[in-house]
């Protein structure tokens, strides 16, 4: 009972904070129409035009007020950015520590997802549901096809998102090397350009293993994670209304890394690499998990 109204009273402050911002918005939205009529049309608004046409200065102090607030014209600088990713990180970690219905609010954003086998590479077999992904030494005969990597070990999954919260979970259990993420549907699939691969270009962004460490990856920029024991689940929630990508360890919800794309200009989808052999260490393959049903 006490989850319960835990949950209930979480998504009810989500849903408040979301009408809040939808009621700034469309004020702001209001208050710039307004101004552009002043400019186009003083004599039909008079309760504006009286006191701003005299003033131009006024009029430039409240036009740069209302382009500030604009969401797509604001920038972060690489402090600030490192200081709100802390700030999430941290607050994650609080509302972690705290309840253990932190883990079904999570879980109530899981999306239902199955691989595209025609973006697999030629070297992946994808299982018969659609949820996993394996390595082969042998070069499958696959139709050569626009959407299908060439290069890198890289499929992605059938269904792409572009509102709302979405959580997926990935078995990586004794896995020497893999990447998983999210991705726009653009990224390069065809070449050897460093931009095909997970986390290279601006197009996704990933969470990679490999020889025992955890790097995240965006726009061709490594951030080594202090992760020392080996994780076996990963968590992947993409938030639209915050343009946020957060991964997290899916057992413990412990945060590992969190983006900061402010707005998501296309539909993500789910992004697998299960990795090469590694020399017959890395041959089990990686797992999209069911968590709808927790």
């Amino acid at each position: 009972m006490e989850e319960r109204a835990a949950l209930t009273a979480l998504d009810g402050l989500m849903d408040k904070n979301c009408c809040l911002i939808q009621e700034i918005e469309q004020g702001l939205a209001r208050l710039t129409a307004a101004a552009e009529q002043i400019d186009v049309q003083p004599d039909m608004m008079p309760f504006f035009s009286y006191p701003l046409v005299k003033d131009t200065e006024l009029i430039e102090r409240v036009m740069n007020v209302l382009n500030s607030t604009n969401p797509s014209s604001v920038t972060l600088d690489e402090a600030k950015a490192d200081q709100m990713l802390s700030l999430t990180n941290n607050m994650l970690l609080l509302v972690s520590s705290q309840t253990p219905a932190v883990k079904k609010l999570i879980n109530s954003y899981s999306s239902e997802v199955c691989l595209d086998p025609d973006t697999a590479h030629p070297k992946l077999i994808i299982s018969s549901e659609r949820d996993s992904a394996t390595y082969t030494d042998i070069w499958q005969e696959l139709a050569d096809l626009p959407g299908r990597f060439d290069t890198t070990l890289n499929v992605i999954s059938l269904q792409g998102f572009n509102f709302g919260r979405h959580y997926w979970e990935v078995n990586v259990t004794e896995k020497t090397y893999w990447e998983l993420g999210v991705t726009y549907p653009t990224i390069p699939r065809k070449g050897t350009g460093e931009e095909c691969w997970l986390g290279r270009g601006i197009e996704s962004w990933c969470v990679e293993f490999f020889d025992g460490e955890y790097t995240a990856w965006h726009g061709g920029v490594a951030h080594q994670l202090p992760v020392a024991k080996h994780l076996c689940q990963i968590g992947i929630l993409c938030s639209f209304p915050a343009g946020l990508v957060t991964f997290i360890e899916a057992n413990s919800t412990m945060p590992l890394f969190s983006f900061c794309a402010g707005t998501f200009s296309e539909c993500l989808h789910l992004a697998l690499c299960p990795g090469h052999g590694h020399n017959g260490a890395n041959t089990n393959p990686i797992v999209i998990c069911k968590t709808s049903n927790r």
